[in-house]
């Protein structure tokens, strides 16, 4: 999808700080961050919403939160605790429509959240 921006992320046509990549996802820092820690995890394959996740995405999901949790371990928030967030659709916040999970940490998270 040559007008999505995280497509073009991806392909390395537009910069970002990557912190993980392998076959499947790339994780690179928010450009702006709400937490000290706040890292987008997001497929390589282009799935524009989580309504759009289909059965064969299922092992996709699975190892994104895999490497959440790696992440979060790597930069030390395993033992104080981390935050996942996915917004589906604008009312819930989605800007970009190409999953992605916001990985945030370092700071007291509130509930309920905005």
């Amino acid at each position: 999808m040559s007008d999505c921006l995280f497509c073009r992320i991806i392909s390395k046509e537009i910069p970002a700080k990557i912190v993980y990549e392998d076959d499947l996802c790339i994780a690179f820092e928010d450009i702006n961050p709400q937490a000290p820690m706040h890292v987008l995890v997001i497929p390589r394959k282009h799935i524009a919403r989580i309504t759009d996740i289909e059965a064969d995405d299922k092992e996709l999901v699975g190892h994104i939160f895999t490497v959440c949790g790696s992440i979060a371990a790597s930069r030390g928030f395993s033992g104080s605790g981390f935050r996942v967030v996915a917004n589906c659709n604008a009312d819930a916040g989605q800007t970009v429509f190409h999953i992605h999970f916001h990985l945030l940490g370092g700071r007291l998270m509130g509930w309920p959240p905005g």
